[in-house]
């Protein structure tokens, strides 16, 4: 049984079309269906949903021979990790779900003075360890605050001056009268693969990986 982890929304989504092209169907809606694994046109292969912040951690550990998931969750693991690594096999940037994570704060808000200044800024956000290494590499103080939703509010209540979040269109932040300051980095969805899966499922977890590789040159 070959056992691949997603998450609901955008990611299940637009990894739907990589796994068609390795002759794999989800034959149930995640958003219609209350199971949380999932059983494919394949009687040997199987999606199980999990949160996103847990694809990583299910893949690592065995609950999952491969997943899919951004590279800010990746990246966010790792950093958590034991010796600031993981033993995830990283074979493909699949290049969905892209979007960036970056600086925001309110639209009257002077951040490039405050950071010339040296003023300590409290930071909201979910990605401690991304902020932390962005700020520390700028020479900039702050202090963070863990938050696990509702981010945009956080500046409009002076919980914080700046919030380090994902951004895709940026017309939350524009709704919320924030403006983003800084771009961190780009984000996009990999392909994770536990590595006692892939020495002991090798053929069938390679012609998954293979599949995917072809997909996305053809798109290209």
């Amino acid at each position: 049984m070959i056992t691949l982890a997603l998450s609901k929304g955008r990611i299940f989504d637009e990894t739907l079309p990589l796994l068609a092209a390795a002759g794999i169907e989800v034959l149930e809606d995640p958003e219609k269906s209350r199971k949380l694994i999932l059983p494919t046109n394949h009687a040997d292969v199987r999606v199980v949903l999990v949160r996103a912040s847990d694809v990583p951690t299910y893949v690592e550990y065995g609950g999952a021979d491969l997943g899919v998931t951004g590279l800010d969750t990746l990246l966010e693991h790792q950093m958590e990790a034991a010796g600031g690594g993981s033993r995830l096999y990283q074979p493909l940037d699949l290049r969905i779900a892209r979007c960036r994570v970056s600086v925001a704060v309110r639209a009257d808000y002077d951040y490039a003075s405050a950071v010339k200044q040296g003023s300590r800024l409290r930071v909201a956000t979910k990605y401690l360890g991304i902020a932390r290494e962005f700020f520390a590499a700028k020479g900039v103080h702050v202090d963070l605050i863990k938050l696990y939703g509702s981010m945009e509010l956080a500046p409009l209540t002076g919980l914080a001056d700046a919030i380090v979040d994902l951004v895709s269109t940026g017309n939350t932040l524009k709704a919320n009268h924030l403006v983003e300051v800084e771009r961190i980095m780009d984000i996009s969805s990999r392909l994770v693969v536990n590595q006692a899966a892939l020495k002991l499922k090798r053929e069938p977890i390679r012609r998954i990986v293979d599949a995917f590789a072809s997909a996305i040159s053809v798109e290209a």
